[in-house]
């Protein structure tokens, strides 16, 4: 295109002026002398052709330079982190106790984070989630009469020679789908204004529409909505197009009632509550509840009378920025469900397909563990990881104190790093001999530990007992981490690694993946990947 001479003119004279006006501004600004804006005049004057003429143009008002401030990124994601769990001695505190946890949420949420090029923060790591993620070469329980196996194995420590590793893993029966008892599910979905971002309620549909695609002939899904407001989307149907139909209609907007929703989908659960079976409501959201019930006690208190009523809760989370993994965590706990981090389509198909029966069908309540170590052959301990899960020793026989539950086809492993009698341990010698408890005398010198395990039966109140000594043998014939036991080494490091653990001396994550070796599968290959990627951002 060409211009007329007296329109290019006027093009360079507001050039012009707009370039002496953004002058003058940083003169003014920063306190500098005039001779560069007099030069710029000076060069306009001498170029008169480009001078606009006044009758042209009678008024030119160019606004002072003020530099543009870009938004700001605030992250508002909310974690309850504990700190590593401190070594103990035997002679003082022999006996330790906890909680089984078959959450996963944690290690989706640190795969996404490095994802995005960060590192966790520490409070976002609890490694048991990091072991329990995988599945384990545990063998199937013999009979229903007992619920899961229980098997224990030790080997020497990867990050330290003096030390040995003892994993105890459980292992649920599993459940065909022709002996699944029916669900009554309710979808309590946060359609709110937070949620409108393509990995949040995109990805609960996706999520949903999973399970609905494994419903059986006797299981009903309705769907609740909250969005300063609650309310009924679908009555319960067997019909997964409906199902499918339904999700698809939904759309993000408005602040977040959270409470409201919660009560409302509790009341639909309890309207078509199915006797002798599963009554479930699953909670989507990224958890940023700011309208309602947003006191996380309330809540609990909330969640807790529906669980003692026979309706439980699992929690999805989803999002990033203001993700409240504190609430989702804690309050799937206390409604005796499971809670899970969905990050993308694979992992949805994970926790709601593949391992469905494990996500709703709970065949062992109140699950606990204890261990009590012989002070004739170790000496310290420290259970690695549970630090959220621990309990006191008089509340492993108490069954009134709640705990996790066990689905169907559900792995539990935990491991303690322990220091054999003789053998140079984290904590050092007391300076007065009174402080240093001499070793007890112990009547199973065989033994190097003892392992109890307590549950209810679904629908009973009174638990039952599993014993399992750990023999001295198994200590003495540790060798180093293999195969199956390695995989899961590898994964405790990598998790201590993120949370900081001092403990690991000079162990780092090229150590982690190399013990744990060439894997196949998608979920243990993409872990290698991830470690890499730790082990990447750490250097930077």
């Amino acid at each position: 295109m060409r211009y007329s001479k007296n329109t290019t003119r006027l093009m360079g004279s507001v050039c012009a002026a707009t370039m002496l006006a953004a002058l003058s501004a940083c003169a003014s600004e920063e306190g500098t002398s005039g001779a560069a804006v007099e030069y710029a005049s000076e060069d306009m004057e001498a170029g008169a052709d480009y001078v606009l003429a006044e009758e042209a143009v009678t008024d030119l008002s160019i606004a002072p330079y003020e530099p543009a401030l870009l938004p700001q990124f605030e992250n508002r994601e909310r974690y309850d982190g504990e700190e590593v769990s401190p070594v103990r001695l035997v002679a003082a505190e022999p006996v330790s106790t906890f909680s089984v946890d078959v959450d996963t949420g944690a290690y989706a949420n640190v795969r996404r984070m490095l994802n995005e090029g960060t590192l966790p923060p520490q409070a976002a790591v609890r490694t048991e989630e990091m072991i329990n993620y995988f599945r384990y070469d545990y063998p199937a329980p013999e009979s229903r009469s007992q619920p899961f196996s229980v098997t224990t194995d030790m080997a020497i420590t990867p990050w330290n020679p003096d030390t040995r590793l003892l994993r105890i893993g459980l292992r649920g029966y599993d459940l065909p789908r022709a002996e699944r008892p029916p669900a009554n599910l309710v979808f309590l979905m946060d359609v709110s204004g937070s949620m409108d971002d393509p990995d949040k309620l995109p990805l609960v549909k996706t999520a949903l529409g999973q399970l609905a695609g494994e419903l059986g002939a006797r299981d009903r899904v309705s769907i609740v909505v909250y969005a300063g407001a609650a309310g009924v989307v679908l009555e319960p149907t067997n019909s997964e197009r409906a199902i499918r139909r339904a999700l698809r209609s939904l759309s993000a907007g408005g602040s977040t009632a959270g409470g409201e929703g919660i009560q409302l989908a509790y009341d639909m659960a309890r309207e078509h509550f199915i006797e002798g079976g599963v009554n479930r409501v699953i909670l989507a959201t990224d958890g940023d509840f700011n309208v309602g019930i947003s006191d996380r006690d309330a809540l609990v208190d909330m969640v807790e009378r529906e669980r003692d009523s026979g309706i439980t809760l699992t929690t999805l989370g989803f999002g990033t920025g203001n993700y409240n993994e504190a609430l989702m965590e804690q309050i799937a706990d206390h409604g005796n469900g499971n809670y899970a981090y969905i990050d993308s389509a694979m992992e949805a198909r994970k926790v709601l397909s593949d391992e469905m029966q494990s996500t709703l069908f709970t065949i062992a309540q109140d699950v606990k563990i204890q261990v009590e170590f012989n002070p004739d052959h170790i000496s310290q301990y420290r259970l690695i990881g549970y630090e959220n899960r621990a309990l006191r020793e008089e509340d492993f026989a108490n069954d009134s104190v709640d705990a996790g539950d066990i689905g169907a086809g559900h792995q539990v492993s935990a491991l303690y790093e322990v220091v054999p009698a003789g053998e140079q341990g984290w904590l050092q010698p007391r300076r007065y001999d009174a402080n240093n408890a001499p070793a007890r005398a112990s009547g199973t010198g065989n033994e190097a530990a003892f392992v109890q395990l307590r549950y209810k039966l679904p629908g009973q109140d009174r638990s039952r007992l599993i014993q399992r000594p750990v023999s001295t043998r198994m200590l003495a014939q540790a060798r180093p981490a293999r195969g199956d036991m390695a995989f899961a080494a590898s994964v405790a490091a990598y998790g201590q690694l993120l949370r900081g653990d001092t403990l690991l001396r000079d162990f780092d994550y090229d150590d982690a993946a190399e013990l744990a070796g060439r894997q196949r599968g998608y979920w243990r290959e993409e872990f290698l990947q991830l470690v890499a990627m730790a082990e990447g951002m750490q250097r930077r």
